[in-house]
C-alpha cells in the first residue's frame, strides 16, 4: 500500500490522525532535515506521529543534511529527557542513527566563521550523547516501504 492510497484519518487506525502503515508505532516522533545546497541553508524537525503536530524545528543555518539529520535525533532524544516522556524516534537517516550510536557526528563540514555556531551546536550535541544513556528506540524509517517520514519538508524534486 502506498501513502496515496492511504485517507487521512485512516479508518484502520484509531491511535493516529495520520496515514502511517500498521508497522508505524504513532507513540513516536518522526524527525528529518532539509538542505539547500550541500552545504547550504538547513533546517531539522520533529513531529508527532499521534498528532501530527509540530513537536520543534530548527533552523535554518548554514550546514548538511547530514548533520541536520543527527542533530534532529540528538534534539528529540534531549527534549523527550527534558520533559521525561520515552516515545519511538523515526529517522530516515541510516548515518543519523550510526552517528547518534557512537556518539559523534562524522561530518567534514569545514569549520569557519560561517559554520562556527553549527559546530558548537555539533559539539554541545556529542557531550549531550556522552553524558546520557540512551532510552528510546531509534528505528529507521523505511521510506521504499512507507513512503515519505512525516517530518519530511517536501521539497525533493
Amino acid at each position: 500500500m502506498s501513502n496515496k492510497d492511504l485517507v487521512n484519518p485512516p479508518s484502520y487506525r484509531h491511535d493516529t490522525v495520520l496515514p502511517l502503515p500498521m508497522e508505524v508505532t504513532a507513540d513516536a516522533w518522526a524527525v528529518d532535515a532539509a538542505c539547500s545546497g550541500n552545504p547550504g541553508r538547513m533546517e531539522y524537525q520533529a513531529i508527532d506521529l499521534a498528532t501530527g503536530a509540530q513537536v520543534f524545528h530548527f533552523g535554518p543555518v548554514f550546514g548538511t543534511n547530514n548533520i541536520g539529520e543527527f542533530l534532529a535525533i540528538v534534539h528529540a532524544l534531549a527534549l523527550m529527557d527534558q520533559q521525561g516522556i520515552r516515545k519511538t524516534i523515526y529517522s530516515d537517516s541510516y548515518n543519523a542513527i550510526l552517528w547518534v550510536n557512537k556518539k559523534k557526528c562524522k561530518t567534514t563540514l569545514e569549520l569557519n566563521e560561517e559554520t562556527r555556531r553549527l559546530h558548537e551546536i555539533i559539539t554541545r550535541a556529542e557531550r549531550w550523547l556522552l553524558s546520557h544513556h540512551i532510552q528510546v528506540p531509534i528505528i529507521k524509517w523505511e521510506t521504499a516501504r512507507w513512503g515519505e517520514i512525516p517530518a519530511d519538508f517536501g521539497r525533493k524534486k
